[in-house]
């Protein structure tokens, strides 16, 4: 089901019908089952993934909550943390490279054998890649990281947990939200407010004004040009290009404003993703506003874990081509990706090289 389809336009207004009269103790059950309902209306199987992904997290976050509250000495209460972190992670993350990863790195290995001449087993198999699989994944993997890190408390309510996990505004494309911002919202008294519908409404219909008639018009233009490069001059392909720049731009936003719309109408208040990025005036300006709940992620969950910038120069760069090089393969599974994150990984570096000779320049 997506945001923009007449099956939208009639289950978010029953959903929310259906919330405001419901007492507020039975809501959270109603929120989960349209959750389920709106994600299986994809595909049911892979709704199993999800629900295998929300039981990990939840039992890593119990047991990773018992150890802190045990009796083991600090070494031992560490290593057990390590653990049942470990075991969460692997088998999380495990999920998500087998369906979204498997056949390119499959492929890769293909072909670096066939360099040496050496015939690989293994075909690719026939599998189709879940809906929002990444962005679920690193919601729930979050959860997990921030009870080991001790930066909330685990829950004991699974159901709320659920909801947390697969909440439908934000469950395909983001933005991907923190446990200590979504999860308590879950507890609180929500009425109906006239002028909360009417912003969230409006963030709703802007998100469509983009996708519809921006997003939509511009990738007739770019998917032309694109689809027979040859037969269009530079001139042309530039404009395409830059076409194509706002076409991701309003495509993406667009989701995120009609799912922050949507969750602002049921009384939920999910963090802003986009922030003006192509006003952006240098490279990590740009990723401060870019997908800001992706790129707080990895700041929060990959960078600093791996020293940020509290390690000497060398490591330093090193921790930002990992995170841009994992960001790369994360957005997909082709050398693109990952091409694309490693360029930005250099322009990262440029622009930590070049600061003290800009500031220099500006302040002539």
């Amino acid at each position: 089901m997506s945001f923009i389809s007449i099956s939208y336009l009639l289950f978010f207004p029953a959903i929310a019908l259906l919330y405001y009269v419901l007492p507020h103790k039975l809501r959270w059950i109603l929120l989960l089952v349209g959750s389920y309902f709106f994600y299986m209306s994809w595909n049911v199987k892979y709704a199993l993934l999800m629900l295998l992904s929300t039981v990990i997290t939840y039992l890593s976050g119990i047991l990773i909550s018992k150890v802190n509250q045990s009796e083991l000495s600090e070494k031992l209460k560490i290593k057990r943390k390590k653990l049942w972190l470990t075991l969460s992670l692997v088998s999380n993350l495990g999920i998500l490279i087998f369906f979204k990863y498997f056949n390119f790195l499959n492929s890769a290995v293909a072909d670096f054998f066939s360099l040496i001449h050496v015939e690989w087993g293994f075909e690719n198999i026939d599998v189709l890649l879940p809906v929002g699989i990444s962005f679920y994944t690193f919601q729930a993997l979050s959860y997990s990281l921030d009870v080991y890190y001790d930066r909330i408390k685990a829950t004991d309510h699974f159901g709320k947990y659920a909801l947390f996990v697969s909440f439908f505004p934000q469950l395909v494309a983001g933005p991907i939200e923190r446990s200590s911002h979504l999860l308590p919202q879950l507890d609180k008294v929500i009425s109906f407010d006239y002028s909360r519908i009417r912003s969230g409404l409006g963030l709703v219909v802007w998100g469509i004004f983009k996708k519809v008639v921006i997003a939509n018009r511009l990738a007739v233009v770019v998917n032309q040009v694109y689809s027979d490069p040859d037969s269009y001059s530079g001139f042309e392909t530039i404009i395409a290009t830059i076409f194509f720049s706002f076409q991701i731009y309003t495509d993406f936003s667009a989701y995120t404003d009609i799912a922050r719309g949507s969750a602002r109408m049921l009384g939920f208040d999910l963090m802003k993703n986009f922030k003006q990025p192509y006003f952006a005036t240098s490279i990590p300006d740009f990723w401060r506003r870019w997908h800001i709940s992706l790129t707080t992620w990895f700041r929060d969950y990959l960078y600093i874990p791996l020293g940020g910038n509290r390690v000497s120069k060398w490591r330093w760069y090193v921790n930002i081509m990992i995170v841009f090089l994992v960001s790369g393969f994360w957005h997909g599974a082709a050398w693109s990706f990952i091409i694309w994150g490693f360029l930005h990984g250099i322009f990262q570096m440029i622009d930590l090289w070049t600061q003290k000779s800009r500031r220099k320049m500006n302040s002539l």
